[in-house]
């Protein structure tokens, strides 16, 4: 398959979400081209943050994993690895809220995707994991840092070693994925939620994911250095002005926002 070949694709619609959807057939093994597009998607919502992002992977498979084929070598390995950095990066730091909607399995760079979005709704057949061991390698797309921040030191030295998946039952008991629900279901549930977050303060949103994310990089006393400066920004929105006459005239939890 060529790059010009279109492997991701997006649209945001009328309530502001943007859903990005992979189709790579047979399943969506994720080679340098679909990142490289996925990435383009990211840096347009870096841009122009839309209320809320979903990324979908079809009804039958979220990802598989990484396009084996193209690790051809050190060279080569060491080139994708950076891709996958690069772009998933880049998806962590869309300032929104993201939510990824598994269906099938999530596998090796595709559970590293779903990583690094905010939050994980599975299907109740599932699969979730990162198996490169069975290769003989290592998660290279972020799943040796992502997975622990996830759920803890030992399960992720657990799942790394073994290369097992875990079925959405167990990924919800040890906090890798948020929901799970019937197949037919997962789409709808997870559009739901994003759409719970897309009518609220979306610029406060995005501030608090900004300081959790930097601040979990360093030490408490770097995050609450991080925390200050971002409560500070937050005053200079429109939405604080906002929500602050909100509450002192109506009340709590009855303020509109702009999401400016």
């Amino acid at each position: 398959m060529s790059d010009s070949e279109k492997f991701v694709t997006y649209e945001v619609d009328s309530n502001d979400i943007a859903v990005i959807r992979l189709d790579r057939p047979k399943a969506n093994a994720i080679s340098k081209a679909l990142l490289r597009q996925l990435g383009d998607v990211a840096d347009q919502l870096l841009i122009s943050p839309p209320h809320a992002v979903l990324i979908h992977g079809g009804e039958r498979i979220f990802a598989a994993g990484a396009d084996i084929t193209e690790f051809a070598g050190i060279k080569e390995a060491i080139e994708t690895a950076g891709i996958f950095h690069e772009v998933l990066n880049k998806i962590a730091r869309i300032p929104r809220v993201t939510i990824a909607s598994i269906n099938g399995f999530a596998l090796g760079g595709g559970c590293e995707l779903a990583m690094a979005c905010d939050f994980r709704v599975a299907a109740t057949d599932s699969r979730l994991g990162q198996p490169e061991v069975l290769l003989g390698l290592i998660p290279g797309g972020g799943g040796t840092q992502r997975l622990p921040r996830l759920v803890g030191v030992a399960k992720a030295k657990d799942l790394i070693y073994s290369g097992r998946a875990v079925s959405a039952n167990e990924a919800l008991e040890i906090g890798l994925v948020d929901r799970v629900c019937d197949p037919d279901k997962v789409f709808s549930e997870a559009y739901a939620w994003a759409l719970s977050f897309a009518k609220g303060a979306v610029v406060a949103q995005g501030l608090s994911k900004k300081a959790i994310d930097l601040g979990l990089a360093g030490t408490l006393s770097h995050g609450l250095d991080v925390e200050r400066l971002v409560f500070s920004e937050v005053f200079g929105t429109k939405d604080a002005e906002i929500g602050v006459t909100s509450f002192l005239t109506n009340g709590p939890g009855k303020a509109v926002f702009l999401g400016e």
